[in-house]
């Protein structure tokens, strides 16, 4: 009893020590925000910063934000420190936890990035161990807002061991598992999205120059597409179940240049589950006015992909195809920075056949719009060639049907006017 006294006398003289040599909070405040500023280029304001000693030594830092435009901000980081490093002269953290955080992308991209923080980092052997994060809002570069919480347990050289990150707030789950294989740079992933799975595998490689490679082989399976896009506050035009093969790659120096340049391409397929939210065979006979309703699909094929760039992503579908019982539509779409730019060529069931249909426009809202003399060329092509006038199709009939139509060609374009 008297020895387990005098250890804890010991550890007790130890801990005030420690407290009577530490800085004041606003002494460490002041010195968090010149060393932010210093790693990350941008003026930050630190609320406060404080030490706490029991039950576990931690550091507190509250309220931080950057100076931008759209700040980066933390509500609360928790800093805990090996002990044990501490007592051998060295910085290293057990665990941190992040709770409440908004970094928006624009904000990101402005920050310097110093090479000497990466460097003091290198020599570390496992700069964090354990990173737990509650309450993190991406914010995009056009202002949506997603939540994120997660943990990871890190390996040397900042290799996740084991890493989960959830969609919070998602009406069905959203979330990815990466589990390391061995000491591999290679790890198996497990992906829950829209009711299905995107499980697979990728692989970290450097290359003899340095530069970092991406791979990575994904295989999704019964994911409702439109609740897959919910879970990111995106619409989807599509309703149903798709299943395919995917593969990533990215290259770059660091991992924020791989995130940059990650490109995916996926081969998909969709059954009779599937609805288109038009009601086509409506919108080609309305030259695009009326679309209104729904068309069930017996099938949708295609291939999507999609490229970051420093101006966001761009996705581009190829080789589409979709069936049902009143059409059948081949074509492509463009998505970049919000724009929609498709077109398809339409066989209607009812006889007529290839005709074009534009979708152009902003995301929220998208024009459709039919060529008047494309339909009417097709008519007229029935009526003077019957039993060979639809195969000719709406393409080929336009030209006659611009002999009968009464609207007008756009004054130096030889191409027909859209109806909208």
């Amino acid at each position: 009893m008297v020895a387990a006294g005098v250890f804890l006398a010991l550890i007790a003289g130890l801990w005030l020590l420690v407290a009577l040599l530490l800085p004041s909070n606003e002494d460490l405040a002041g010195r968090a925000s010149k060393e932010l500023q210093t790693r990350l280029g941008v003026p930050v304001k630190v609320g406060a910063v404080n030490w706490r000693l029991f039950p576990t030594p931690a550091v507190v830092l509250q309220d931080a934000a950057t100076e931008q435009p759209k700040p980066i901000s933390v509500k609360k980081l928790t800093i805990y420190p090996s002990v044990a490093a501490l007592m051998d002269g060295r910085l290293q953290v057990d665990s941190a936890e992040l709770d409440g955080a908004v970094l928006p992308q624009l904000s990101l991209r402005g920050l310097n990035k110093n090479p000497e923080t990466a460097a003091s980092l290198d020599g570390v052997a496992i700069p964090l161990a354990r990173l737990v994060f509650r309450d993190v809002t991406w914010v995009s570069r056009y202002g949506r807002e997603l939540v994120f919480e997660g943990e990871a347990d890190f390996d040397p050289n900042w290799r996740p061991r084991l890493a989960q990150v959830r969609r919070s707030g998602a009406a069905s789950p959203a979330d990815l598992t990466l589990t390391r294989q061995g000491q591999e740079d290679r790890w198996t992933t497990l992906i829950n999205i829209g009711g299905g799975t995107a499980n697979g595998e990728v692989q970290l490689q450097t290359r003899d120059n340095g530069r970092l490679r991406l791979e990575g082989k994904l295989q999704p399976r019964g994911v409702e597409v439109a609740d897959a896009l919910a879970s990111f506050n995106r619409r989807s035009i599509i309703e149903g179940r798709a299943s395919g093969e995917t593969a990533l790659s990215a290259n770059g120096d660091t991992l924020g240049e791989i995130a940059q340049s990650l490109q995916t391409k996926t081969s998909f397929a969709m059954g009779s589950d599937a609805f288109l939210r038009v009601d086509i065979d409506k919108a080609v006979r309305s030259f695009g006015k009326e679309r209104q309703g729904k068309t069930q699909l017996e099938s949708l094929t295609g291939q999507l992909v999609t490229q970051n760039t420093p101006a966001g992503m761009v996705v581009t579908f190829t080789s589409v195809k979709a069936t049902s019982g009143a059409f059948t539509a081949t074509g492509q779409a463009k998505i970049a920075n919000r724009q929609v730019d498709a077109t398809f060529d339409v066989d209607l069931v009812s006889g007529l056949v290839g005709v074009p249909i534009e979708i152009r426009g902003p995301l929220e809202k998208v024009d459709v719009s039919v060529p008047r003399s494309a339909i009417a060329g097709a008519v007229v092509g029935t009526a003077v060639l019957p039993g060979v006038g639809t195969a000719i199709g709406a393409k080929v009939g336009a030209a006659i049907g611009k002999l009968f139509s009464s609207e007008p060609a756009p004054k130096g374009k030889a191409s027909d006017k859209p109806s909208r």
